[in-house]
């Protein structure tokens, strides 16, 4: 434990990677019920995952970025919807830190004061005294079961100025969770859709989204503090780089634990490890898993050593960090494709984690922000000296 009372960046990961064991167990579950145990969010409650991005003031860790990413990893390992739940509360927890202190003073010292969030602005506000009144639905809400808040993005409609995106903390209580999540991966996430009708929000727990772009945030407390001064983009993307890196070297240790005993079917193979197109394989993908872990840490590397210096964001900088998310989920999903292929037919079985991960790694790289071909074609548009095409960088 540091002088401060905070864990180390070691002590955190070594906490984590102990519970891949007991959380693997509870994978199925979470598969089954469309969200995660109430075990697991206790567990997972009680090693501090859920405040590596809480304010210190609050009790949290204010983590740089390369434990988010180190931590993603281990969580990814045992299970792709703790770790996507995991790693995506980091955001909204990380967004909240940009409100004006009182609205921090009544999430964080809240009975429950996880936040999940989304920055699709899918909702609409309007001004009244005070505040504004909120109507909206805001879909893939992770995390939301569990969380006491959800920071939504909508659309201010003024009638004398432009509409303007914002940000607003609301408390879960008011939103209705409609129990729509039904897909064929990330099951666990419980990534349902939240509605908001006529709901009143005091002015103190809104911002402009703009705030979050640069970022320029409103609260006092944080202002010097080197967490809050990456653009929110760049956050979630070094916030989930860990995660693909972990399904990755998960596929890995499944595929390698099968090995033994196994033979190719229908071939005068009796030892699959005997083959040489397994020893192909099997380099490919290794070599693909460390070539993504180095982009998940360079995102974060680049990241940490930004905010730390204060220096301003070049848009090739920004790109990079963007591209390195999309370059370690391709890299990831090759790898874990890789491994699937070999594993033979009884690999579709739900008892074998590894179809599971072979469909949440599918269903990471096609998120928006996360795409890698979306991504790549940002990375070259600001190479080819052009403007990006995206906000959200």
């Amino acid at each position: 434990m540091s002088s401060t009372g905070i864990p180390t960046r070691e002590e955190i990961v070594e906490r984590v990677a102990a519970l891949v064991p007991v959380l693997r167990e509870q994978a199925a579950w979470s598969e089954e019920n469309r969200r995660l145990s109430d075990e697991t969010v206790a567990t997972l409650a009680e090693a501090g995952v859920f405040r590596l991005r809480t304010p210190v003031r609050y009790g949290g860790y204010e983590c740089d970025t390369t434990t988010l990413v180190e931590v993603a990893m281990e969580l990814g390992r045992a299970d792709g919807a703790i770790a996507w739940t995991s790693s995506v509360l980091w955001i909204p927890t990380w967004l909240a830190g940009l409100f004006q202190d009182a609205a921090q003073d009544e999430v964080f010292t809240s009975e429950a004061p996880r936040v999940c969030g989304t920055n699709s602005p899918t909702g609409t506000a309007v001004p009244v005294e005070g505040g504004i009144v909120l109507n909206g639905s805001w879909k893939f809400v992770s995390g939301a079961w569990h969380s006491g808040w959800q920071e939504i993005a909508a659309i201010l409609l003024r009638p004398d100025a432009e509409p303007e995106p914002i940000m607003a903390l609301v408390p879960i209580a008011d939103l209705k969770l409609v129990d729509d999540w039904h897909t064929s991966a990330l099951r666990g996430t419980g990534s349902v859709t939240t509605v908001a009708e006529e709901l009143f929000i005091p002015e103190h727990r809104v911002i402009p989204m703009s705030a979050s772009m640069r970022p320029q945030g409103l609260s006092e407390a944080n202002a010097e503090s080197p967490v809050w001064r990456t653009p929110a983009a760049l956050v979630a993307a070094a916030s989930g780089a860990g995660v693909v890196v972990g399904l990755a070297k998960a596929a890995r240790e499944v595929f390698f634990e099968r090995l033994p005993g196994r033979k190719i079917t229908y071939t005068d193979y009796e030892a699959q490890s005997e083959a040489p197109i397994t020893h192909l394989r099997v380099a490919e993908a290794v070599n693909s898993i460390d070539q993504a872990e180095f982009h998940a840490r360079r995102a974060a590397a680049t990241v940490d050593a930004k905010a730390a210096s204060g220096e301003e964001w070049k848009l090739e900088e920004r790109a990079q960090v963007r591209n390195d998310h999309g370059e370690a989920t391709r890299l990831a999903k090759h790898a874990i494709d890789l491994l699937m292929s070999i594993s033979g037919g009884t690999s579709i079985f739900l008892d074998v984690p590894l179809q599971r991960i072979a469909r949440d790694i599918q269903a990471v790289a096609l998120h928006a922000l996360i795409n890698p071909d979306t991504n790549a074609e940002l990375y070259g548009r600001a190479l080819c000296g052009l403007e990006p095409n995206t906000l959200y960088i």
